[in-house]
């Protein structure tokens, strides 16, 4: 089994810059080097040290690119691949002209596989090295993803789309089919290779009160599992959500109440919480996820990074394909700044770039295991060209240090800054 050596720029993290002084959590060598040896990340350190130490490694010498964790996006939808970045509708109405009309097709195996596997070569084409996907209510949707994941060795966590109500009838299952089906396919996928399951109610007004409260049961009989939904995206959802629950104290409580919050929770968007909710959020160990291209393309709003962080809510990062408009963590990370911008607070480049590979890791409860460059870690690495268009180049010239050579890179990057990914260890070429 080789042993690999990559050298040039490193970038990792020991510390969550989101809740401490970034600079106090940064690991930089501008001459690094990652040692990896069997799937996995062996040493980070000093370039020249790591090759005297090994001299038997075989060497990547990438000069003055940055090497960093794979990218890791916390929550999107792969059925949603060949509908992104569809005119003109909000939340609601976008589901039933755009989405709902698409995932009908994934009860064609072939259909799915297809989608699956394009979805994962361009998040591959873009540096992502991790996605976390809701599928549809197809259980052989569900296995063409994790068929295709296996494929690549890539770790993915997914899970069948849950909804008995409110949604197209070929698009509807019910409470008991939710529970078997998702049973069934967690028994299946959950831990094998690098595949984990999640729950997967798609939000409370497509689910009955009984088919939350089967999915509550079945996270109940699988606690280790995560489980993962949509809260607070838009203020017209939330009066929906008030409508259909009148009882309910606020939209957390829709899923609180029937066994669904919990530590290993994944809730995405979670832009216009309540007092109440965020209390909860933190106190039960739950994890939120930022969608920002998502939130900006149908209008959904402005989500709180730091407010959020500071209560203690693990934040996760996030395309959310195919509301969001891209492919691109790069792509994220800059509208994470932007909204930042919109909300009074510049994210620095460090505060981006960890959440996107630790600071997602840590909301799947996957941290110290993915999005981290470090010793025992999966080799799933990125590596960025700092300089991949004539307008970044110009510009990252000009860098007065690391932050300001990644930083346009963020903003401006698209696949052209990939430079080469490795998954576990094996190197995938970009294909762009």
């Amino acid at each position: 089994m080789t042993t690999h050596l990559l050298l040039g720029q490193t970038v990792g993290f020991d510390g969550n810059p989101l809740t401490e002084p970034w600079q106090d959590t940064v690991q930089f060598d501008s001459a690094g080097g990652v040692l990896v040896h069997g799937g996995k990340i062996v040493a980070v350190g000093n370039g020249a040290k790591l090759r005297a130490d090994n001299p038997q490694a075989a060497v990547t010498d990438y000069g003055d690119a940055l090497i960093t964790a794979g990218f890791v996006d916390a929550h999107m939808h792969y059925p949603q691949t060949g509908m992104i970045a569809s005119w003109g509708k909000q939340l609601i109405d976008w589901l039933n002209t755009y989405t709902f009309p698409e995932e009908a097709r994934f009860g064609d195996p072939a259909y799915a596989a297809d989608v699956a596997g394009r979805a994962l070569d361009l998040a591959l084409a873009h540096g992502t090295t991790t996605l976390t996907s809701f599928c549809t209510i197809h259980p052989q949707g569900v296995d063409a993803f994790f068929e295709a994941a296996a494929g690549r060795n890539m770790a993915v966590v997914a899970g069948k789309t849950c909804m008995d109500r409110n949604a197209p009838d070929d698009l509807r299952d019910t409470a008991q089919s939710a529970y078997d089906d998702s049973k069934a396919l967690l028994a299946k996928w959950h831990g094998k290779g690098r595949a984990q399951y999640a729950i997967t109610p798609r939000f409370s007004p497509t689910s009955t009160p009984d088919q939350l409260a089967a999915l509550g049961a079945l996270w109940s009989e699988n606690p280790a599992c995560l489980m993962q939904t949509h809260l607070s995206e838009q203020p017209a959802e939330i009066a929906w959500v008030k409508e259909l629950f009148p009882r309910a104290r606020d939209y957390l409580d829709t899923y609180e109440t029937f066994g669904l919050l919990g530590a290993n929770g994944l809730y995405g968007h979670a832009i216009h919480l309540e007092a109440r909710e965020i209390a909860r959020l933190a106190e039960v160990g739950a994890a939120v996820v930022h969608c920002p291209t998502s939130n900006t393309f149908i209008g959904s709003g402005l989500f709180d990074v730091m407010g959020l962080a500071g209560a203690q809510i693990r934040v996760g990062l996030a395309t959310d394909t195919g509301g969001g408009s891209s492919f691109s963590m790069l792509r994220t990370m800059a509208a994470a700044y932007e909204i930042g911008q919109l909300r009074g607070m510049a994210l620095h480049p460090a505060q981006l770039m960890w959440l996107a590979t630790e600071g997602s890791a840590s909301a799947l409860r996957m941290q110290g295991q993915i999005g981290h460059l470090g010793a025992d870690a999966a080799a799933d690495i990125t590596v960025l060209d700092l300089a991949s268009t004539s307008a970044i180049a110009q510009r990252s010239s000009r860098a007065r240090d690391i932050w300001d050579a990644v930083f346009p890179t963020i903003m401006m990057g698209d696949d052209r800054a990939i430079k080469e990914v490795w998954i576990a260890g094996v190197r995938h070429s970009a294909t762009g």
